[in-house]
């Protein structure tokens, strides 16, 4: 994050869908008095939308809507509405990513390749939102595992700084992003190792890509397009003229990374001798 001299900033944890979320508030003067009690009121709410779309989503949950679906208690249609927004969403990637990301892989519901990202997001929307501008609020954000959608109050000064995990260093950064207001999301093998699958073959993804990062407006779109990455491996970019991401780095599982700025894909490297033109 930017670092500004009247900047104040606040951050809570919370365990949910097996790691931890985390929101951060940032204003221009201490909190103090009714003010602080709203703010916590919503960063608690924040929270609790997560834990409720984690009791709705989660395969590993046994009582679980997508549970229920899966074991054919229940059908997408006759679930909390809430189900059906998450699975159409899920049909809008796979027509846009052509097939490289599949709700439907294996022949069951599981949208846990997007619906994380999406809660994620409506979370932050929903329940920190409205915070922004009040009293001082300048920016809020909010992350599980990383991924994290970053809000900024209209005409404030703050941008995001957001630091990128080297996945061959654990605990150094490889590259850091600057993000006035909107999504990052990152896919990688550091942690889970090769856990994602093509589902156009049913195997794991080549291997090429060590890290995927990706920034959009939305996190359910950023989730969605680093798995994407992931897939398509580090030789493919075909995939960011349509994808609408605002930028992303690939970090090959050899070090080599890639840059992309919009649809196309900018040179990452020293300062050339002579000026560009």
């Amino acid at each position: 994050m930017t670092p500004l001299p009247h900047a104040h900033r606040r951050t809570w944890t919370h365990e949910v869908m097996g790691s931890v979320a985390t929101a951060r508030l940032v204003f221009d003067h201490p909190q103090n008095g009714e003010h602080e009690a709203s703010v916590a009121d919503a960063v608690a709410a924040a929270f609790a939308e997560l834990d409720r779309m984690d009791a709705l989503f989660s395969p590993y949950r046994a009582d679980s809507e997508v549970s229920r679906i899966r074991r054919g208690e229940t059908t997408i249609g006759e679930a909390d509405p809430l189900v059906a927004v998450v699975a159409d969403a899920c049909r809008e990637a796979a027509i846009a990513t052509d097939g490289r990301f599949d709700a439907w892989l294996g022949g069951s519901f599981d949208p846990t390749g997007l619906v994380k990202g999406w809660a994620v997001e409506r979370a932050a929307r929903l329940r920190l939102a409205p915070v922004l501008g009040e009293d001082g609020c300048l920016a809020a954000g909010l992350s599980v595992g990383g991924d994290m959608q970053l809000l900024t109050a209209d005409g404030a000064d703050w941008i995001w700084r957001v630091g990128i995990s080297d996945p061959a260093r654990p605990g150094e950064i490889i590259a850091t992003l600057d993000v006035p207001r909107g999504a990052v999301a990152t896919s990688g093998t550091a942690e889970r190792g090769e856990h994602v699958l093509d589902p156009r073959t049913g195997r794991p993804a080549d291997g090429s890509v060590a890290s995927a990062t990706v920034v959009a407006d939305r996190l359910t779109h950023a989730d969605v397009w680093a798995t994407t990455a992931m897939i398509a491996g580090f030789d493919d970019l075909t995939w960011i003229a349509t994808a609408g991401t605002t930028t992303g780095l690939l970090v090959a599982a050899d070090g080599r990374t890639r840059r992309w700025l919009g649809a196309t894909e900018v040179s990452v490297g020293p300062a050339p001798s002579a000026p560009l033109l």
